[in-house]
């Protein structure tokens, strides 16, 4: 005969059972999970800007005073779907680099970059432009904010080669005098593109 179940006993069991939940519950998550969250598709942290794509004519301004050779290497920050290092690539042959904190974008920068045929010549990386070493870069592009522009600035200066090429797309660079200034055509208003070069030490 199987033994009678005391009231006893049953509370025993359910106190056993909402012990293992809260445990389980409360353990820290595996390496696994964590990297699975980290790779969810977000972002490791909120990006400083929306992104807003820059039109084609504006691309190709920007290109065109980056004065760009074979031997350069253009760092694109905050890259976005990727048109500015892949159009880089497709123009003038050059090398590119497109840092990107939005892990949905780079991917879709990624097969826009497959499809383009200039894989061999351009990488995106999933970063944060803050953290991201520039220091192989010849030429950065940006399309950010004013702000943001001004807080990249001693990084820019600091890690970038004299002579490097600085493009920013309608933002400036504080008290930083751009040494040029070309306004592009846009519908019924324009875009500006603005240019500088890092001096010498």
């Amino acid at each position: 005969m199987r033994p009678r179940t005391t009231a006893r006993g049953r509370g025993a069991s359910f106190a056993t059972l909402t012990l293992l939940l809260v445990v389980a519950l409360c353990a820290p998550p595996s390496l696994s999970q964590k990297g699975a969250r980290q790779n969810n598709g977000r972002p490791r942290r909120r990006p400083d800007v929306a992104f807003i794509p820059t039109p084609p004519e504006t691309v190709e301004e920007m290109l065109r005073q980056a004065r760009l050779t074979p031997d350069d290497v253009l760092y694109d920050l905050g890259s976005g779907d990727g048109r500015i290092p892949i159009r880089a690539a497709q123009l003038y042959g050059v090398r590119a680099v497109g840092i990107e904190i939005d892990p949905k974008l780079v991917a879709e920068a990624r097969e826009a970059v497959r499809r383009a045929g200039v894989s061999h010549l351009v990488t995106f990386r999933t970063g944060d432009i803050y953290r991201e070493d520039l220091r192989g870069a010849t030429v950065v592009t940006l399309y950010l904010s004013d702000t943001i522009n001004l807080s990249l600035r001693p990084k820019l200066l600091r890690e970038l080669p004299a002579g490097a090429r600085i493009i920013s797309h309608d933002f400036r660079m504080g008290d930083w005098k751009p040494e040029r200034i070309v306004r592009v055509p846009w519908r019924n208003l324009h875009r500006t593109v603005f240019v500088w070069t890092v001096p010498r030490r």
